[in-house]
């Protein structure tokens, strides 16, 4: 897989975030142009910087994934710089705190699926749009093993937002595999992320709690989150079409 994506260029959503800025270095050390989207200029700069390009290149540019038009505008400007768009890392997503079902927030829950849900099918609806017409391509869709996998008391607005992520993903899989485009979700468990520590918690705290928690014994790197989402993004996995790949460490298993 080394040359791999040579030539190749990835758009990855939520792009300041840890699991992004793993998976970008993954797809650079293997020679891809990755450009990072999101909404803050500032966060999206500083993460471009932080990737050691190799043989590849790093570029960014915002969008908020809520937003058609600006997704849309994402898309056409990656292109434009690049001259084409050939993977899609659609990581953009947002947790929304924790409550009961009957005290939870009708705004969070809005907002979640908004960011969660919607987000993911514009990203998908306008990188498909550039795809059909252009060779094809691979998308991966950022889901969880909290919610299509697993359920947690108090995440009713994640669960539900990932769950259809997932199912999503599949029907998208189904719709245009035939267009030359594979589309795949990827589910990590409690990844050493921020999103992993419960509030208040230090690390040693979120440590003990998941060794006992997760069989594997401790959170995951996000390395191994970008390992996965290359290899579905990869010729290697040119025949797995509408999968959701889950690395929880056994969580779920």
């Amino acid at each position: 897989m080394s040359a791999q994506f040579e030539d190749k260029v990835v758009l990855i959503t939520g792009g300041a975030g840890v699991i992004a800025g793993a998976t970008a270095q993954a797809f650079a050390d293997l020679g891809a142009t990755v450009v990072l989207a999101g909404r803050d200029p500032e966060q999206l700069a500083k993460a471009a910087g932080d990737i050691r390009t190799g043989s590849g290149k790093i570029d960014w540019v915002t969008a908020d994934v809520t937003d058609s038009v600006q997704v849309a505008a994402m898309v056409g400007e990656v292109v434009h710089r690049h001259g084409g768009l050939h993977v899609a890392f659609n990581n953009a997503g947002i947790f929304g705190g924790s409550a009961p079902v009957g005290d939870l927030d009708e705004n969070v829950w809005r907002t979640v699926l908004d960011v969660n849900l919607t987000g993911i099918f514009l990203s998908m609806k306008h990188e498909i749009a550039h795809m059909r017409t252009n060779g094809g391509g691979a998308i991966v869709n950022m889901s969880s093993n909290i919610g299509p996998h697993g359920r947690r008391p108090g995440m009713a607005a994640y669960s539900a937002s990932k769950a259809a992520v997932s199912v999503l993903t599949q029907t998208a899989a189904r719709d245009h595999i035939g267009e030359g485009i594979r589309i795949n979700a990827v589910s990590p468990g409690a990844s050493d992320t921020p999103m992993s520590f419960r509030p208040g918690e230090t690390r040693e705290d979120r440590d003990a709690r998941v060794k006992t928690a997760v069989p594997a014994g401790r959170v995951g790197d996000p390395a191994e989150v970008a390992a996965a989402v290359v290899w579905l993004a990869s010729d290697a996995a040119s025949f797995v079409v509408g999968h959701d790949l889950v690395v929880d460490g056994g969580a779920t298993a």
